[in-house]
């Protein structure tokens, strides 16, 4: 258990948080949530002991271990991708390396020679009850899921990109097996299947978890309960993301009202005083209104809702309706490794589609393609006539101008038409005031990803490509962004982890596929339904699709669908019972032990017997629950392995 007392830390003349309190019990799940900014980096490394703070204690016992992922790439390079893993056990190694000295020095004196062999005894005993033979096969497993090949374990992790090190890292943390888990913006660095690895294996993870995150799919998944850090201060909310929005703004509206209501009560008694201050009747009902009064403060401002911003993307001229085409496009780094290969895609104005595929897929490569960024090997590609390209990546942050000041640097590209809107869209990214006479030098690397973001979407484009735009963007940020792309009238391409986001806007799903773009109409959850399916949809090409000839292998195929979309429906619903079951059982389990750590509660030997009776039923439905859940999700990974195992003998794609 790890408890924060009192602490307090500031920033120069700003406090980010004051005499905070916070017990993380065992097993707590938690999502830490708030404006960008307001410190939730800055408590995570308190609580990982990187940061001081300015006064109060963190509370834990020496044997307690904390395992903490930070937002920033690592440095670290040392070593080969499976030693960087394994060294998160280093308690198991040592054993092991303590082990083989033994074995390899036996004593000449046979006097010592029992000794030595309890020694190894021990330490044997050790190394099997911390499961050490299994080590290897455990990072494997981690290592896979997160994406990395057999291949590459013995890769220097040098050679590994600043994402993939913090996929390392994470592998690393999750090894470890700690008692507390700290991830700041874990999903950052994944792909999509990483991500959905990620979220099944930390519901079965059995330690606590305290996640910064602006993944809401991904927190409303994980967390059990939800802590505000706003205006210095902590507010704790039990449930779900969902729930929280929900009882936030009721509680501010509550506010709002009880503040308004004091108000106007305090109005009334001021309109009396005035009115009958100076008649002798009325006098001490006067001085009796007064005291009141001065004993009541004077009530501040309501509590406002998030500010939203909206704001709307507006091209500044239309592009014709055929805005892009790909005929057989085909890329290469290095001859003969195609990343894509015949790759056609066709986009009309107001198509507004995503990119998906695992990291290395070709996501980028095909982005900046088209953006005449890489030049195709094969194959071509043509803009339509008045078309216009916003292209937004990290990378971009490269081309701004480091001695301009921000408010310098957004508007030398924006049209006159929205110059009006500079400071809005400024202020919805996090400059406020003086903010935007900064220079570009001195902001960190997600404010210039927030600038060059600014900057596209001020530009007047019609066509806009953004790669992975909402990284650096908070949950207010994010939803003016969704909304404007939402209305935009000109044409999108996005990459992005982010499905709420993905969700909401696009109408088309592009999959990269074996380089070849295989085109899903609909949105996101669209897409996710119909890829679960056996596979009907045949890479986009320029002579259009290739139709089956069989009748009787149509209706076969069919009705496969249907059955195996039938179970898998059937199986989804049941987890989601489960999981509604078990959240309610957790729950009370936590009132009960919460009632059974009381001192009163001990008064009452009926209600010690009571509350211990139901306490022990309730461990019981809560583990037959668990294994439940347990058993559906092998049966529908086991469903949806053995429909991609068919697919692939079949030769299908």
């Amino acid at each position: 258990m790890l408890t924060l007392r009192n602490i307090s830390f500031s920033v120069a003349d700003r406090t980010l948080f004051q005499q905070v309190n916070w017990t993380i019990k065992p097993g707590h799940r938690v999502a830490l949530v708030g404006p960008n900014g307001t410190g939730k980096t800055t408590l995570l490394r308190i609580m990982a002991s990187q940061l001081e703070p300015d006064s109060g204690e963190v509370i834990r016992s020496r044997s307690y271990r904390i395992g903490y992922l930070p937002q920033e790439t690592i440095a670290e390079k040392e070593g080969t991708l499976m030693e960087s893993v394994m060294t998160g056990r280093s308690d198991i190694l040592e054993t092991a390396a303590q082990l083989e000295a033994l074995r390899k020095d036996p004593p000449r004196e046979k006097t010592r020679h029992d000794q030595w062999l309890k020694r190894i005894e021990k330490l044997e005993a050790r190394f099997s009850s911390d499961n050490g033979y299994d080590l290897e096969n455990r990072a494997r497993r981690i290592l896979s899921g997160l994406g990395f090949t057999r291949s590459g374990e013995n890769q220097p992790l040098a050679d590994f990109s600043g994402g993939w090190r913090m996929r390392a890292l994470l592998a690393r943390l999750l090894l470890s097996e700690p008692d507390l888990l700290l991830l700041d913006e874990p999903t950052n660095h994944l792909d999509l299947p990483a991500m959905e690895w990620l979220e099944r294996y930390l519901l079965g993870f059995g330690g606590s978890m305290v996640i910064v995150s602006h993944d809401r799919f991904f927190i409303d998944r994980l967390a059990r309960e939800i802590v505000a850090l706003e205006n210095t201060c902590l507010t704790h909310y039990p449930g779900r993301y969902r729930t929280f929005l929900e009882m936030r703004e009721q509680q501010r509206e509550q506010a709002r009202q009880a503040l308004l209501q004091q108000k106007t009560a305090r109005q009334r008694q001021e309109k009396f005083i005035e009115r009958f201050r100076y008649k002798a009747s009325k006098a001490a009902q006067v001085q009796s209104r007064i005291k009141q009064l001065e004993k009541n403060s004077i009530p501040g401002p309501p509590p406002a809702a998030e500010v939203k911003i909206d704001f709307r993307l507006v091209p500044e001229r239309s592009s014709y309706r055929d805005v892009l085409s790909l005929r057989d496009v085909g890329f290469a780094y290095t001859p003969g490794q195609w990343v894509l290969r015949g790759a056609c895609l066709e986009l009309k104005r107001k198509d507004k589609i995503c990119l998906v595929g695992p990291n290395g897929a070709g996501k980028t490569t095909l982005t900046r393609l088209i953006s005449a960024e890489l030049t195709p090997t094969e194959g071509s590609i043509a803009l339509g006539p008045n078309t216009a390209i916003g292209y937004f990546a990290q990378h971009q942050v490269d081309t701004l101008h480091l001695d301009y000041k921000v408010i310098d640097e957004i508007s030398a590209s924006t049209p006159v038409s929205r110059t009006p809107q500079v400071r809005s869209v400024l202020g919805l990214f996090g400059f406020h005031g003086d903010d935007v006479f900064k220079p570009i030098r001195v902001l960190s690397g997600g404010e210039k990803a927030r600038v060059s973001l600014a900057r596209i979407l001020l530009s007047g484009s019609n066509f806009l490509i953004m790669d992975e735009p909402t990284n650096h963007l908070d949950a207010s940020a994010r939803d003016a962004l969704e909304k404007a792309l939402r209305a935009y009238e000109g044409t999108v391409i996005l990459v992005s982890h982010d499905r709420y986001f993905l969700d909401g806007i696009v109408n088309r799903v592009v999959e990269i596929r074996d380089g070849m773009l295989m085109d899903y109409p609909g949105n996101y959850s669209d897409y996710l339904e119909k890829r679960e399916e056996p596979p009907t949809q045949k890479p986009v090409s320029a002579g259009g699709e290739v139709g089956r000839n069989r009748k009787q292998e149509r209706q076969r195929e069919a009705l496969a669908r249907q059955a195996v979309t039938k179970e898998r429906n059937r199986l989804t619903q049941l987890i989601r019972r489960l999981e509604d079951r078990i959240e309610v059982l957790e729950k009370r389990r936590g009132e009960l032990e919460t009632q059974l750590s009381q001192p009163e509660t001990y008064a009452s030997s009926n209600k010690v017997v009571a509350c211990q009776k139901e306490h022990a039923r309730l461990l019981k439905e809560l583990e037959s629950a668990v294994s439940e859940w347990e058993t559906a999700h092998l049966q529908l990974e086991a469903l949806l392995s053995g429909l991609a195992e068919a697919l692939s003998a079949r030769g299908d794609p």
